[in-house]
Formats: C-alpha cells, structure tokens, sequence
C-alpha cells in the first residue's frame, strides 16, 4: 500500500501531526496509522494506549473537532488507526488552514484561503454578488457578441431579441436584481476597475528565461480577452509557415488554432479571481500558459488527464459559457487541447499543476531548434531550417548565400535533410528547384 488522497501512514506519533488531522478534516476526511511505516508495514507503536487517550484530546483541545480512534493489531504488532470526518466548515490548528492535494498536506494561504474559506460557506467567488456594480457596468456589444454565438449553439431557448437583464435571469447571474460577480467578469465593460487581476500579461522570451524581447498586456473581459490575445499571439508573437500549392500561398500557424483557444478559454473560466494574472510566455520552441488556482480538491491529475466529469471551480461562470456555446460542460478542454496537437504532429503539451497554479506547455515539435540539435543537424542546417519554417521555402543559392558556402556543400548539406532527416522536401525542376517542409 502507499499513501494517497484519505490515507496516511506515521511510524510513530508526532504533534506536528495534528496538521495533517486538520487537513483531512478540511479535505474529504481521511485515516492516518500510528505504526505503519511509509509503504504501509505494519512496525508496531509501544505506547498504544497513551496515544488513544492523548490524540483526541488534542484533537479537540486544538481544533474543536472530533476524531475516532481506533487499536489494531496484526503479527502481534499493535498500531493506532485515526479516522477523520469531513466538515463541511473550515477547520484551523492554531490558526492555520490546512488541505489535502493528492498525498500532500499543504497549508492554505492568500488567494487558496480566501477560495477555501468562501466554498466552506457553501458558495463559490463567480457566484456571489458584486454589490458595487449596475447594468451600467456592463458591456453591450459583449452581450450582443455572446447572444451571437449562443444563438448558433442552440442551447439557449428563445433567446431571439432577449433583453440583457432575461438572458442574465437564464444565465442565473442576477440575484434580487443585483448583479453577480460571474456576469462582471463575463461581461463588464473593466473587470479590472473590480478586480485587479483579470487582466492577460503576454511575454517573448529569450530560452534564458529572463530576456524579455517584447510584452504586451489585454485586459477586459473573458470574451473580449479570448479574442484579443489570440490576435495579440498571431500578430506580434508567433509565425505562420508558408507553403505552397501550385500558386495558392498557404499559411500554418504554430500551434494549432483549436489548442490555443481551449487553453486560453479554460484558463480565463478556471482560475482563481482571487490571486494574481494569468502569464502567457512565448519562446523560440515553446510557450506556456499559467494561471492561479491548481486542481479544484475534488479531482487528481491522473483523474485530469483521462476520461473525467466536469469539476469547475467558478460554476457559474462555467455554465454561462456552456450555454453560450464557448465551452464543452464535460471536462473535455484537456483533451481537445491533447488532441489538436497530435494531430498536427506535435510533441504532447504538457500539464502540471506548479506555484500554487495550473500551466498548459505546448512545443513546436521537430522544428524547434533544441530538437534539431538533438538530431545531430550542423548550425548551417539548423539556420536552413529555421529559414523555411519563417519563409515557407528555401533554394540551394540562397543556402549558399545564408551560410556562406559553396554550391557542393550546399548540395551535400540540402541533401541530408532531405533523404536523411526527412524535415525537408525537394520541389520544382531544372533551375527552378526549391525546397520546403516534409
């Protein structure tokens, strides 16, 4: 056996222990063993009795709660099994929150505490009301745009000419005629004026990490952001390929279209309005997306990147969205975003939860220039290679000219990455020969 999401195993008895009691109880409830080694062998405690009368009482004394404890025995060695309920209401040990994540007990603290705190109260942030704002407040051509779209999904009935405050009352953003903090950050005009943090910051860097060549900022809200910084990507941060079809010129963006949606939509729909802004890096061979707020506790990674139900941590706003047609409500975004990258021929993205949020990867694949090192291409092949992924096509001269070399070691050169590397495809005839992308 090893240790997981509801179990614990202790050899013997510490009070700094008491931690992980608070955060089973603030988590699903869980069992910890006094005696058992760290694989779940039973090793035996000589102080059994003392620990069955001592770790309720400090339970108690310490965080309020109850706990059963019960003696077990096996090979004639005697261990402690704690048990620990779920409570539906926060739990502290002096004065500090603590939660399970997967086998980890984590303190909470910021933006985390302030989401446990809230959905211990039986709420969640998108769906509590935003006292300071009006209809005034809100964008119309926002709600004109998303009406759009939902009209197309069908998923909204009879939504032809709805007025902005019946399709809030559809949408469930309203409350007593008061707006929610959903409908704000789905439809404000400046979310930001409410929110600080809702705001996009985009970044190139250089593969030191530290060099910044440019950056730019979106702020507004999740369907104005969903557009602008997919435009702000393709305008100022990533290249398109160019290839050609007889004379039609033909575009291939990056990173597939449907990859970069999903994981800017998911990121803007699932994060954690509480903590800091979303972070999008852009480097030579790959770029990232993070965002605050890992996985919602009621879900794994492993759960995460298989087949899963859907586990929002802002459900309001999540089911506005669904209704107007910008997300699957079945927790398919990972997927999606798997998917569109294989099938373009890319590396599989990668997911982790990190710093207390969640990051998407995605890699350009063969043509990144670590990729190309590792294929054992020469700096001149490299430089080639990098020239058709911006150019669309490149000619045995204009290798000749970019490295400076001779039409021999051209030929020699371009040949390799054609019939050995197969990165690069021989097109044309005569005079005209030219080479592009395999």
């Amino acid at each position: 056996m090893s240790e997981q999401q509801d179990v614990e195993y202790k050899s013997s008895w510490h009070d700094d222990y008491l931690k992980w009691v608070c955060g089973f109880a603030n988590s699903g409830g869980g069992r910890m063993y006094i005696g058992m080694n760290d694989v779940g062998k039973v090793v035996g405690i000589a102080d059994h009795r003392k620990q069955m009368d001592e770790i309720p009482n400090k339970v108690k004394s310490t965080m309020g709660i109850t706990v059963r404890v019960n003696l077990l025995e096996e090979d004639g060695k005697k261990y402690v099994e704690v048990v620990v309920p779920s409570y539906s209401v926060p739990v502290s040990f002096r004065g500090r929150f603590y939660c399970r994540s997967g086998s980890v007990n984590q303190e909470l603290t910021g933006p985390a505490l302030n989401e446990f705190v809230i959905e211990r109260l039986g709420n969640t942030w998108d769906d509590m009301i935003e006292s300071r704002a009006t209809f005034d407040d809100i964008d119309e051509r926002t709600v004109k745009a998303f009406i759009h779209n939902a009209e197309k999904a069908g998923r909204i009935p009879d939504i032809f000419g709805i007025s902005t405050e019946e399709l809030f009352e559809k949408l469930r953003l309203v409350e007593d005629g008061h707006l929610k903090r959903a409908a704000i950050v789905l439809f404000g005009k400046d979310p930001g004026r409410f929110y600080p943090s809702t705001f996009v910051k985009i970044g190139k860097f250089d593969d030191d990490d530290f060099t910044i060549r440019h950056q730019e900022m979106e702020d507004g809200n999740i369907i104005f952001l969903l557009d602008a910084v997919l435009r702000q990507l393709d305008n100022k941060f990533l290249i398109r390929s160019v290839s050609f079809e007889g004379m039609n010129r033909i575009e291939t963006p990056e990173y597939p279209i449907e990859a970069l949606r999903e994981m800017i939509l998911n990121s803007l729909v699932h994060r954690n309005y509480l903590g800091v802004h979303s972070q999008l890096r852009v480097y030579e061979d790959k770029l990232f997306l993070w965002n605050d707020g890992g996985l919602p506790r009621t879900i794994t990674m492993a759960q995460l990147m298989g087949s899963h139900g859907s586990h929002p941590r802002n459900p309001t706003l999540a089911r506005a969205c669904f209704m107007g047609g910008f997300i699957d409500a079945w927790g398919s975004g990972i997927s999606k975003i798997i998917g569109s990258c294989e099938a373009a021929g890319l590396p599989t993205p990668e997911i982790e939860e990190t710093e207390g949020g969640f990051k998407v990867t995605l890699f350009k694949g063969r043509f990144s220039k670590e990729h190309l090192v590792e294929m054992g291409l020469n700096e001149r092949q490299i430089r080639a290679v990098m020239y058709v992924r911006e150019n669309g096509r490149i000619t045995s001269k204009e290798y000749q000219e970019l490295n400076n070399i001779s039409k021999r070691t051209s030929a020699y050169e371009l040949a390799d990455l054609v019939e050995k590397h197969k990165l690069l495809r021989r097109l044309g005839a005569s005079t005209g020969i030219y080479y592009e992308k395999a």
